[in-house]
């Protein structure tokens, strides 16, 4: 049990609520990870606060016009209407119309009608409620995102199988490959694939994206069932040409009968509305017929059913509008080039300190992140270091990485930001 469950046990179990604990009461915590550290820098990161996945522009979150003047346009009921388990059917459509716009390769045959719920960390929760169980492993990268293990693990009580998914400029392929292949020994492959991946910033290459396809696709060839949880919460941020301009559910969704993809996404990041907390599941397989990808919605509604009922009707209609707005397409290029801006001058200033040992970035191409591995001392310590002498906020993960939010920071921010924490490092690391 992790050690803060334990000490929050301790606390209520003085008293007659840690005896009415239910076992999953007792596993669940709060974790001292990105949330807990991006309160921490949000009342004490005076210079620059690079802990927290949102978009700043000028010191405040990027929002589309549309979304603002919308508000006030909406009409009762798409204010405060229940909305349908599944979401409303207009914005269901939508969604898959623009998943198969920016998919050009996927078959709509091969997906179903995506289903909305309330984040895409709601999403993946309830495909692991789907899919998941005590004593099954999930592949995921090591680092990742802290959440996987919360809802992994804590919540299903299943383990991750951490995997080094990064070796030099690009994917360890062969350490990939190779937990697969064992896994696939057991009858069962499960795995959550990241792209651009948090925390470090990075979406395969068009030879990349095939050879971990084709790996997927060899585990099925030998008898194995494939689950393939394609996260693509920062999907569309990719800086570089060469860069596989899709998701991998487009490809896992028609590639073979005993591959199961699961997308989940929504305008979370790509259309800049972090706290609306809408999102979308979608689910593809070539083996999978209309009756079948019925019954797993059916399965899925049941889920969404039994914990929030549904999701925010509100923002299923801003969704809708803003979408139809015709300035939305240029605000969000816009957008866009803001965040390449400052990838560039975090790219240009790593590029100048290469042989610079303290700190060893892991490849980054995209997203709103990059990541450092300390060297010769613990993360934590440079996070703490950092804002109490510095006030620059950043993340801590695992002991030996930092993650830098480059999103919330203006690019003019950047090489000075970075120069403190390089030279705070080599302090530590003399």
């Amino acid at each position: 049990m992790n050690p803060l469950a334990e000490e929050l046990n301790s606390i209520l179990d003085r008293t007659s609520a840690g005896r009415l604990l239910s076992d999953f009461g007792r596993r669940i915590y709060f974790p001292k990870g990105i949330i807990a550290q991006s309160a921490e820098a949000k009342k004490d990161a005076k210079t620059a606060n690079a802990t927290i996945g949102m978009a700043y522009h000028n010191g405040k979150p990027m929002m589309l016009s549309a979304l603002g003047e919308c508000i006030n346009a909406l009409k009762a009921e798409e204010i405060v209407s229940y909305a349908p388990t599944a979401g409303f059917e207009e914005a269901r459509t939508l969604w898959k119309e623009a998943i198969l716009a920016k998919n050009p390769s996927l078959q709509e045959k091969n997906i179903s009608l995506p289903v909305v719920v309330p984040g895409i960390t709601a999403g993946i929760s309830y495909t692991a409620d789907l899919f998941l169980g005590a004593g099954q492993t999930i592949i995921a990268n090591d680092p990742s995102w802290d959440n996987y293990s919360l809802i992994f693990e804590t919540r299903r009580g299943a383990s991750i199988r951490g995997v080094p998914f990064f070796a030099g400029d690009g994917l360890d392929l062969e350490a990939i490959r190779t937990a697969v292949r064992e896994e696939a020994k057991s009858g069962a492959v499960r795995i959550i694939l990241n792209f651009p991946n948090n925390p470090a910033g990075y979406s395969p290459s068009v030879e990349e994206a095939a050879a971990l396809c084709e790996c997927l696709r060899e585990a099925a060839e030998s008898g194995a069932a494939v689950l393939a949880l394609c996260d693509d919460a920062y999907f569309g941020l990719r800086y570089e040409e060469g860069s596989f301009p899709e998701s991998l559910f487009a490809v896992l969704s028609g590639l073979h009968e005993r591959i199961i993809a699961v997308k989940a996404d929504g305008p979370t990041k790509e259309d800049y509305v972090w706290g609306l907390r809408v999102a979308f599941l979608t689910f593809g397989s070539k083996g999978l017929a209309a009756e079948d990808f019925a019954a797993l919605i059916q399965k899925l509604e049941g889920a969404i059913r039994s914990s929030v009922s549904c999701s925010n009707t509100p923002a299923q209609f801003l969704l809708k509008k803003t979408s139809a707005d015709p300035r939305s397409a240029g605000e969000k290029v816009r957008n866009y080039e803001l965040l390449r801006a400052r990838y560039r001058a975090v790219k240009q200033f790593v590029a100048a300190h290469e042989d610079f040992m303290p700190l060893r970035s892991l490849p980054f191409n995209s997203g709103y992140f990059m990541s450092f591995a300390c060297v010769g001392f613990d993360a934590e310590t440079l996070r703490r270091e950092l804002l109490a002498r510095h006030g620059i906020g950043v993340v801590a993960l695992g002991g030996s990485y930092i993650r830098l939010a480059y999103s919330s920071l203006d690019e003019e921010q950047i090489a000075p930001v970075l120069e403190t924490i390089f030279n705070t490092a080599a302090a530590l690391g003399a």
